[in-house]
């Protein structure tokens, strides 16, 4: 299989798009014109997990963190990250990173978090700006119909649990056809009105590329008229963290030590326990305190992330329980999600879960 078919089936489902802007997802090492004999999936990329790629004939290695973030100047191997990235190369393994863009994905990190600790119904805590676009197209009246149903199939017109929505309007367009022109309707030279149909659909902008290739391979005109607007409108759909329910009130320490059992953690730091029981739950994966706020606005009793810092414990002033449950420990499924995310379409491909505890952080 063909490092490009990963790349994607993986870009179409959960797009690069998605990511943070400091963020590297995507693909870090690697052509993508070579031939994939086996993946390795991991949280973090270490020597390592390099090793055991090669023990296991694996010559495509998918982490959850990057393994290069920022820009390099050097590779002499000083580092951890330039002698990774120099045995990547020269054992021709590639690397490819899902990070934040899989944090921000409705079905990413925070759900598979939510789903583990019973956390029923999750949404997104903090919905993305910038992730809705408005297309509108101008189409003979009696090709509509098959316009809209091209984009449909293509994402646009999705809002909530409603498909296929559009706005549509009748109207007279006109143009003239000039010399050298292959016009679908009128004459060269001549002036031409045809009653035409406006097609409005909101998408995401993810889908955009899509969206507009089967607009143009449907739409009968050979110029294609269209507008695309940005839009203001929150996406529900991606963002930082999710906030759901327990199925029902428990006690706020009983809970923590039901999260500490499921997670298997040493140590869990939070702040006081409230005096009634608890039962809306936020989270986010790795490192969510700038959603502590949101939490709290959002009317959580708990919220449950990674790498909290001392001050951080003063934030909720008693307005909500915070939980520091590890930044590894927050993600630690995230090899299973991405290992049943590819499972769905390459049933038979050789996909392997690293044996490697990636964890540089031990407790006494």
């Amino acid at each position: 299989m063909l490092l490009s078919e990963i790349l994607n089936y993986i870009g179409e489902q959960i797009p690069f798009s998605l990511q943070e802007n400091y963020d590297n997802s995507g693909l870090i090492i690697g052509d993508p014109l070579s031939e994939i004999n086996g993946i390795l999936i991991c949280i973090d990329v270490t020597e390592s997990v390099l090793k055991e790629a090669i023990a296991r004939k694996c010559n495509l290695v998918i982490s959850h963190h990057p393994m290069v973030f920022k820009g390099m100047k050097r590779f002499t191997g000083r580092t951890m990250t330039e002698r990774l990235v120099a045995e990547s190369i020269h054992k021709g393994i590639a690397i490819i990173a899902l990070h934040t863009n899989l944090d921000n994905h409705s079905d990413g990190v925070n759900r598979m978090l939510c789903e583990k600790l019973g956390i029923l119904n999750p949404r997104i805590l903090r919905a993305m700006d910038g992730m809705l676009h408005k297309l509108v197209t101008f189409c003979p009246k009696a090709q509509s119909e098959i316009v809209r149903t091209a984009i449909f199939s293509a994402g646009a017109g999705q809002t909530g649990n409603y498909d296929s929505c559009s706005f549509n309007t009748t109207g007279l367009g006109s143009f003239r056809a000039l010399p050298g022109s292959r016009p679908f309707v009128g004459e060269l030279n001549k002036l031409h009105f045809e009653e035409e149909e406006r097609i409005e659909v909101v998408y995401p902008v993810y889908r955009e590329k899509e969206i507009l290739s089967v607009l143009l391979a449907s739409h009968p005109y050979e110029e294609v008229a269209y507008d695309i607007y940005a839009l203001e409108n929150h996406f529900p759909l991606t963002g930082a963290g999710m906030i759901g329910m327990l199925d029902f009130p428990v006690n706020a320490e009983d809970f923590l030590l039901h999260v500490k059992n499921i997670l298997s953690l040493d140590c869990l730091r939070h702040t006081f326990f409230p005096a009634g029981k608890i039962q809306k739950i936020a989270v986010c994966g790795g490192s969510g305190s700038f959603l502590i706020n949101d939490a709290i606005n959002a009317g959580a009793d708990v919220f449950l992330t990674g790498d909290l810092k001392y001050h951080d414990f003063f934030i909720p002033e008693n307005r909500i329980l915070l939980g520091d449950i590890g930044h590894y420990e927050s993600e630690q499924f995230t090899k299973e999600l991405i290992y049943t995310f590819l499972k769905k379409k390459f049933p038979t491909f050789a996909l392997l879960i690293s044996e490697t505890v990636t964890n540089p952080v031990n407790y006494l």
